[in-house]
């Protein structure tokens, strides 16, 4: 159960000037502490306290890293911190609710989104059929992963039970597929593969989303359940993503 934080408690918590950085760039990717003291220029021991408190307000949580166990991924509660920020506005005035924008838009030229993980054969995949479907087409999405395996079941049947899309006509790919070409979002989604990651031409923005392997190796049916959190917090971030890419920042 999520604890209740009043609109005033939830202001003074994220409107700390250092809780807000980091809440910014916990928007745009999931970091290390290191990786946060570097972009939000304080030391580390500060933003561990600020990190903290976030935590207790359940604003971010933490996931330790599947590629080096002493590091510890942190991401934001997107979906709770919009709720949060609604409240607050409506306990001010009924007139200051926030409606989320539309998510079926795009700006022109079909943005082209890559999504990475090991095995290309569950998370990746799972991200490649949810982007396309949930933006009507409105952008290009495709997967790959830096030792393909053959497309998991599960991940097959989670799309197929919660969200009526087909996946078995996929097949696992490589990097080397996608070889010098171009991409306005390359997504990883697994702390392994962040780490071999190749580049692609035109810098495209780099993002990083730590979700768990669902595929831990146990009976299908034992491992479903991983795979239906897997593909209900893909859909929620790509939710977010496509808003973001319909509404850029400066755009009209």
């Amino acid at each position: 159960m999520v604890p209740h934080v009043a609109p005033s408690e939830f202001l003074q918590l994220a409107g700390h000037p250092v809780r807000w950085r980091l809440l910014g760039e916990l928007g745009r990717s999931d970091r290390t502490v290191r990786e946060l003291t570097g972009l939000v220029g304080e030391p580390q021991n500060l933003v561990s306290y600020h990190l903290g408190k976030l935590r207790e307000g359940r604003l971010v949580s933490s996931r330790r890293s599947s590629a080096d166990r002493r590091d510890t991924y942190y991401g934001i509660d997107l979906p709770r911190i919009g709720d949060l920020l609604s409240a607050a506005g409506t306990a001010l005035h009924p007139g200051l609710r926030l409606a989320p924008p539309p998510r079926d838009e795009a700006p022109a030229g079909a943005p082209r989104i890559l999504f990475l993980c090991t095995g290309n054969s569950a998370r990746s995949q799972m991200a490649e059929a949810l982007a396309g479907a949930l933006s009507g087409g409105a952008v290009q999405a495709f997967s790959a992963g830096s030792q393909p395996r053959p497309l998991h079941p599960n991940a097959v049947r989670a799309l197929r039970e919660a969200y009526g899309l087909d996946m078995s006509s996929h097949a696992p790919k490589s990097f080397d597929v996608y070889a010098g070409q171009c991409f306005d979002r390359v997504i990883s989604l697994c702390d392994r593969v962040r780490e071999v990651c190749p580049e692609f031409p035109g810098v495209p923005e780099a993002i990083h989303w730590s979700l768990p392997n669902p595929a831990t190796g146990d009976p299908d049916e034992v491992t479903y359940p991983l795979f239906q959190q897997a593909a209900a917090e893909l859909a929620t971030r790509i939710g977010f993503l496509l808003t973001a890419l319909a509404h850029p920042p400066g755009g009209e």
